[in-house]
């Protein structure tokens, strides 16, 4: 089975910022892309901010995507609600989803979280430690006990999510920090799975062993049962449809088949 991933970046600041210009040539969204490089099970592609009207993210595109990477930071509020809302039906739906770095305070996450996603955050190029808490969770297939990045922006708890499905990962900063780096949840249908690293200052995404958890993830993220997309609908069941046959023994605001309030 072949996976159809589609990695969503801003792609703003290799424009504006001879670092981060210099240490991803391609765009982020081109060193992610090595992630699944020589993996035949994976199709990918890219969107960027600026594609189109609706942001790379038409709903024929989402519709064919299985997973969707997100990575955004400067211009979070530029993404048009209504994309948002497509996106976030598209995982209720059974799309699964990577949230990278910055994006915590992306549209989408807050969206799916219904929390603030806040954080403590500090820039001063530290060494990042990331522990793996559980060696047999899919995401952490063939990693070492700890992943070490050199250089790193910093986050730190409280991180104001809600309680995760399962954490993956937990860090540790040179400046005596913690956070929870790798946490997965489950909205609806689709799976979702945020990752700390990559700050856009720094070569994370060069990282081999980070760019194993993204392909882990991606695998893990998957959905192969055809999308639910009942699940926004909400039927009125006459009781003459009801699996046990049923006599109406009380007053109804709604008249035979007429749809509720919303």
């Amino acid at each position: 089975m072949t996976l159809n991933v589609l990695i969503w970046h801003e792609h703003r600041h290799e424009k504006k910022n001879k670092i981060v210009a210099s240490i991803y040539p391609d765009g982020m969204h081109g060193a992610l892309k090595n992630a699944f490089k020589g993996h035949d099970d994976f199709k990918v592609d890219h969107a960027l901010l600026d594609d189109d009207a609706e942001h790379g993210l038409s709903q024929k595109r989402l519709d064919e995507t299985d997973v969707l990477l997100w990575w955004g930071h400067v211009a979070h509020g530029e993404v048009k609600d209504e994309i948002v809302e497509r996106v976030a039906k598209r995982v209720w739906e059974g799309m699964g989803l990577i949230v990278l770095h910055s994006g915590h305070f992306s549209k989408i996450f807050k969206r799916l979280m219904g929390t603030p996603c806040a954080l403590k955050w500090r820039e001063a190029g530290e060494n990042e430690r990331i522990w793996v808490l559980n060696r047999n969770h899919p995401i952490a297939a063939g990693l070492p006990d700890q992943i070490l990045i050199e250089h790193e922006e910093m986050y730190g708890e409280p991180f104001s999510i809600p309680e995760p499905m399962e954490t993956v990962f937990i860090s540790w900063f040179e400046g005596g920090e913690v956070f929870r780096s790798g946490v997965t949840y489950q909205r609806g249908a689709g799976k979702i799975f945020y990752f700390r690293p990559g700050h856009e200052a720094y070569p994370t995404f060069h990282n081999a062993q980070v760019l194993q958890v993204i392909r882990n993830a991606t695998r893990w993220a998957h959905n192969p049962a055809k999308a639910w997309t009942g699940i926004h609908d909400a039927p009125n069941v006459p009781h003459d449809k009801a699996p046990v046959p049923l006599e109406i023994k009380g007053p109804s605001l709604h008249a035979y088949g007429e749809e509720g309030f919303r």
